[in-house]
């Protein structure tokens, strides 16, 4: 694997240099262990501090991952049930059509399949429009079909786990990713929220392209009371941990039973067939608990991406071939597309053609005996 490690590690330096993003790194697991990490460029433009595999970044989206696994845990535990209604939590929740309210269950919210039209209130979302504001919102509109029964990808509806989480506990949010992920599983910059980035000396900061160039921008704070949704702050090293634990390797947090209910499949996701870079070779789609699966190739990747102002982050790992990825950068690129199945097509055809020879050798042998 070594000399495919050094190939994807030149050739992410290059697409960094090639598309003059600010600063970025990537982090490679095999089995139990980070196998290879490097970071690239700056923490932010025109700045001598570099970025390294403790620089820790927003990791948007790839958030969702954790939602899924905090409250995988604490399903698990009873503290409340998939089944759960979410107007059981949240009593004031409604649609337009009241019949749709006692539908909507706590696996549809993970799960994006509330049926709800994708993105609903986003746009609500980045205009710093507080959570108890955007849900009467709800109330003007209906389900395109019944909870459960087709994808809409959302950040408001995903992120009423938080609600439910706290109330079956009586903790807060980062409370119980604290307790029950970011020290169990010995991550050593993650964090949640606003506060809790800039509590981090080693930081990447946030980069918009603007006249062809890319400038540094503020970090946003709106998508940060959303925290399920997009409010966690990692480093490569934290997410090549958490990667380790989705392999199987840290059983005590996450069992393997845990684990297949987090990404077995719960709605077909048509639209991601037709990414950029990735409708090459994906032959099928869902959406999981906070996670999608990907059907690529021959071989399922249980994957995430995640976009916020300045930065884009993405996840991946096949546990079959206990091989993850994960990759940061400090600019709004959809290079990182490209570099993700680079990495994915490279590793996964030479695994096929390493099996197919140690085969075709175990054969020969068998004749020769």
């Amino acid at each position: 694997m070594a000399p495919l490690i050094a190939d994807f590690d030149q050739h992410f330096a290059g697409q960094l240099t090639q598309h003059a993003i600010p600063g970025g790194v990537y982090a490679i697991v095999q089995g139990n262990k980070i196998i290879a990490t490097a970071g690239f460029g700056a923490r932010q433009q025109g700045s001598t501090e570099p970025v390294d595999p403790y620089t820790v970044f927003r990791i948007a989206s790839v958030s969702k991952t954790f939602a899924g696994g905090l409250a995988g845990i604490l399903a698990a535990e009873g503290h409340f049930s998939w089944d759960d209604k979410l107007v059981d939590y949240l009593p004031g929740f409604s649609f337009k059509t009241k019949r749709y309210n006692n539908q909507l269950k706590l696996e549809h919210l993970l799960s994006q399949s509330t049926g709800v039209m994708p993105n609903a209130y986003d746009n609500l979302i980045e205009a710093n429009v507080p959570l108890e504001r955007i849900l009467p919102q709800f109330n003007k509109i209906d389900p395109l079909c019944p909870p459960g029964q087709c994808y809409g990808y959302q950040n408001v509806l995903f992120s009423l786990i938080e609600p439910v989480l706290e109330q079956s506990t009586g903790k807060s949010y980062a409370q119980l990713m604290q307790e029950r992920i970011f020290t169990p599983l010995q991550l050593p910059t993650a964090s949640v929220g606003l506060d809790g980035f800039f509590s981090t000396e080693n930081r990447a900061m946030p980069h918009v392209r603007a006249r062809g160039k890319w400038h540094e921008s503020k970090v946003a704070e709106s998508y940060y009371r959303f925290g399920p949704a997009a409010g966690v702050n990692a480093s490569a090293i934290d997410l090549g941990y958490w990667l380790i634990a989705q392999l199987g390797h840290n059983p005590a947090v996450f069992s393997d039973e845990l684990l297949r209910q987090l990404t077995g499949k719960r709605v077909k996701t048509r639209r991601d067939l037709r990414r950029k870079e990735w409708r090459r070779y994906l032959t099928d789609a869902h959406y999981a608990l906070g996670w999608r699966v990907y059907q690529f190739g021959q071989d399922e990747l249980i994957y995430h991406g995640g976009w916020v102002q300045g930065y884009r982050a993405e996840i991946a790992y096949s546990r079959q071939h206990q091989l993850g990825l994960v990759m940061l950068i400090n600019a709004e690129s959809n290079m990182i597309n490209e570099l993700g199945t680079y990495f994915w097509s490279g590793m996964l055809t030479a695994i096929r053609q390493q099996q197919t020879a140690d085969v075709a050798d175990t054969d020969l042998s068998t004749v020769q005996d």
